[in-house]
């Protein structure tokens, strides 16, 4: 039954689906629902339609365009319970996907989801954005970075940016407080070697909820200084606007 109710919503949201895909995504909402009353993971809402679309349509809605191409890498930063990296590695097998967390309960929950969906295209690490993206071995060396209600846009760009190679590029999937952050999130991301491009409607059939992809195109390296410390994109995000001095 919760296998068709998802089969049926990826129809009716016109997103490309391999047959096994509605089947795989019932055990991982299954799974969900488990550990989620263990430990929390993130907001699960007791309606199982609900859950679908807040969690997988809208993770998956990115798939409605040619965004992503075969082959691709892509690191997932902040995945929490898998949201949107889980989703797409389960839809999208040919990706190579990389989930990152700084939570290792996170991690340990995704470890089960992929021994139960047989999601063989994935890499689990442990570790903050900021120190991983020092590392040579995932410094600028991702396709796509992605970040799922993580971070206001300044933040995000320094957490995304320093994982991506140039014309690559990092989705970031936003509310509405898109509109508010996307200045302060544009001069981060110039700073970061990005420029930003127009968002992408992702709208999840039967809901009115105003959320949007925003990619930053990667155009040239990000400096060495970035990303800085951890907790200091946080702390002290790039962009702000500063304000006028008194005579």
């Amino acid at each position: 039954m919760i296998c068709e109710m998802i089969r049926e919503k990826l129809k009716i949201n016109k997103i490309p689906f391999t047959d096994d895909l509605p089947e795989k995504l019932e055990i991982y909402l299954k799974l969900l629902t488990e550990w989620n009353e263990k430990m929390d993971l993130t907001a699960v809402p007791d309606d199982r339609a609900e859950l679908a679309d807040r969690h997988f349509i809208d993770s998956l809605t990115i798939l409605r365009t040619e965004m992503i191409p075969s082959g691709s890498s892509l690191i997932d930063v902040g995945t929490g319970a898998g949201f949107p990296g889980m989703v797409l590695a389960l839809a999208r097998p040919d990706l190579t996907i990389t989930l990152l967390d700084a939570q290792q309960k996170r991690l340990t929950f995704l470890e089960a989801v992929i021994k139960n969906t047989g999601a063989e295209n994935t890499v689990l690490l442990h570790s903050r954005a900021e120190d991983a993206a020092r590392e040579r071995k995932h410094r600028e060396q991702y396709d796509f970075a992605t970040a799922r209600a993580l971070a206001p846009m300044n933040v995000l760009s320094e957490y995304l940016l320093p994982f991506v190679r140039i014309g690559g590029c990092a989705l970031c999937w936003k509310g509405p407080a898109l509109q508010q952050e996307a200045e302060s999130g544009r001069r981060a991301a110039h700073l970061l070697g990005a420029r930003l491009e127009m968002p992408i409607r992702c709208d999840v059939a039967g809901r009115d909820w105003d959320h949007r992809i925003l990619p930053l195109r990667k155009i040239e390296k990000t400096p060495s200084a970035y990303p800085r410390k951890a907790g200091i994109p946080k702390g002290n995000p790039l962009g702000e606007s500063k304000p006028d001095k008194k005579a």
